[in-house]
């Protein structure tokens, strides 16, 4: 039998009673009885009991994501998007308790472990179409509305909302934020320059070692207002 550290054994029990039964299930008195350790312990490794709430939460979105590690990246970066946000999705819906512990209660300043890391994987998802030169306005920008949206409508199908909410509202943000679909294209015509300018400064910590701090600092600059700040024609103008 292989021995566990009492943190662990905390952890699992809190991910457990979670899981089972709800936030309410999770008491001082029922942890500490199924982790088989005294209630002060359970102080003495994660503060309070909103710190192993946390940690609980984290515990089962991390063992849900390496059930899904298995998967290779698609080969377009839109669809391996896609993807994500069905992974995360699918989460919220098979696990409400931890979904709204994620992000039902937000408080200025703090998030929970397990809301960093989902905003990090979208983040990188959204940093590999940028890298293909495929995303019409900045990685943080379209990281942060994919994000939204993810949970928004994560929190609206656990209240009973329409499953089909969850594809029409994704195509909805992919189409704001990538190029190259159809969707996309009858929107507006394409903007090859700033989806360039857009995959450079995605790249730009890679690419720019040869140049100094305040030259890459200046093309940075420069990417920047490309992309959020696109010159209009001139009247008359071919």
């Amino acid at each position: 039998m292989i021995e566990t550290s009492p943190r662990d054994r905390i952890v699992r029990a809190a991910a457990a009673l979670l899981a089972e039964g709800g936030r309410d299930a999770v008491t001082t008195r029922a942890v500490s009885r199924a982790a088989g350790v005294q209630a002060p312990t359970l102080y003495r490794q994660f503060g309070d009991l909103r710190g192993l709430l946390d940690a609980a939460a984290s515990f089962r979105f991390a063992t849900y994501l390496h059930a899904q590690a298995a998967r290779e990246a698609a080969a377009d970066p839109v669809d391996d998007l896609r993807r994500g946000w069905d992974t995360l999705v699918e989460f919220g819906v098979a696990q409400p308790a931890c979904h709204t512990l994620m992000y039902g209660d937000p408080r200025p300043g703090e998030r929970p472990t397990a809301a960093r890391v989902a905003a990090d994987i979208l983040r990188q998802l959204v940093h590999r179409v940028a890298e293909a030169g495929r995303l019409r306005v900045d990685v943080d920008r379209a990281a942060e509305m994919v994000h939204a949206a993810n949970c928004g409508v994560t929190l609206t199908l656990l209240a009973g909302g329409d499953p089909a909410l969850s594809t029409a509202v994704r195509e909805a943000v992919l189409t704001a934020v990538c190029a190259d679909s159809p969707a996309a294209r009858a929107l507006r015509p394409p903007d090859r320059p700033v989806r360039h300018a857009v995959a450079l400064r995605a790249a730009l910590p890679e690419v720019a070692a040869d140049l100094t701090p305040a030259e890459r600092a200046l093309l940075a600059e420069w990417l920047d207002r490309l992309i959020g700040a696109r010159p209009t024609r001139a009247a008359g103008a071919a």
